[in-house]
């Protein structure tokens, strides 16, 4: 039985954007490159998703048989928690992953003992879907540089640690674009304003790095990008206008943590978090965002929470080395 399509638009030469359904419409894309009758995914959304992906590919009149590759930028659940479904239900593909998250795909326990242990088990089950092992044989290790050919169409994987240790973006030659997971941040279309779009930086768990995230942008911004394919969400023209912004972000969120790296104790992340709220909006704010102070918010509560368990755990981290 023919499984209803994701949403999903054609974007840009061969790039349709799929909406992978995660908790709102608009929060979560991944990306769907095609050259000739080949396909490669980059990123994935959760398991859940894979089904409306499946039905993208059935929509352009092609099978599984015709993917050859699943590349997730990294391996949190809502990039490439779906890899492994995906690759078993797409014969031909290989994942194409960074050295780091390789193991969590071939072994996904922790990665559901982890998540289980966050979401609880009904909701990691409802949103997440069952993480499925990738035969190790059917993986190609991405390294720093390394390309790979659709169908004469290259991707170049770059090495870009900060908002993960194990993350990676896809330079494409033909767009001149990059996808680019978490790295070059989060923009949703509903704070897009005459100012353009409106980028701030996810501090997820569990290794952000902020000088490391300001290289890997030099890295992305060497290639003189025209476009950036966001997870979160869709595609942002003209990146050198952006990335001060982005940079910017990096640095206040740091910031923020930093002012309460001596202040320990229970509600340091709440203070953390009640910080990166009153930043974000006032960042939505001041880049002419219309909507009321609670629909920024509301927007912007789960974000809000990863970014200050980010900032929490970065600061025990550096705690443990001082």
């Amino acid at each position: 039985m023919s499984t209803a399509p994701a949403p999903y638009q054609h974007i840009d030469a061969g790039i349709y954007c799929l909406e992978t359904g995660l908790y709102r419409h608009g929060l979560a894309a991944c990306y769907l490159v095609r050259s000739a009758d080949r396909l490669a995914f980059i990123d994935t959304g959760a398991a859940n998703s894979v089904p409306g992906l499946l039905g993208v590919i059935a929509d352009l009149g092609l099978t599984p048989e015709h993917v050859d590759y699943v590349i997730p930028t990294h391996v949190h659940l809502d990039h490439g928690g779906g890899a492994g479904t995906l690759i078993a239900a797409c014969p031909n593909a290989r994942m194409v992953i960074h050295p780091k998250g390789a193991t969590h795909m071939i072994d996904p326990s922790r990665l559901t003992a982890g998540s289980t242990a966050v979401y609880g088990e009904d909701a990691f089950a409802r949103d997440f879907g069952a993480l499925t092992p990738v035969p190790e044989e059917r993986i190609t290790i991405a390294n720093d540089g390394d390309t790979v050919d659709l169908a004469g169409r290259t991707l170049t994987f770059i090495d870009t640690p900060g908002h993960a240790n194990h993350h990676g973006c896809i330079y494409d030659e033909t767009s001149r674009g990059f996808f680019t997971g978490d790295t070059f941040g989060i923009s949703y279309r509903e704070f897009d304003t005459a100012a353009g779009p409106w980028l701030f930086a996810p501090t997820t768990p569990v290794a952000f790095d902020p000088d490391a995230w300001l290289a890997s942008l030099e890295k992305l911004m060497a290639y003189a990008p025209q476009a950036m394919y966001l997870t979160h969400y869709g595609r942002v023209q003209h990146p050198a206008d952006l990335v001060d912004d982005l940079r910017a972000s990096i640095r206040a969120l740091a910031d923020i943590a930093l002012a309460e790296e001596d202040n320990t104790g229970p509600d340091r992340e709440s203070r953390i978090k009640s910080a990166v709220l009153a930043y974000l909006v006032a960042g939505a704010r001041a880049h002419g965002v219309a909507l009321s102070d609670d629909a920024i918010a509301e927007l912007l509560s789960l974000d809000t929470e990863l970014n200050a368990q980010g900032l929490e755990v970065w600061l025990k981290r550096r705690a443990n080395v001082r």
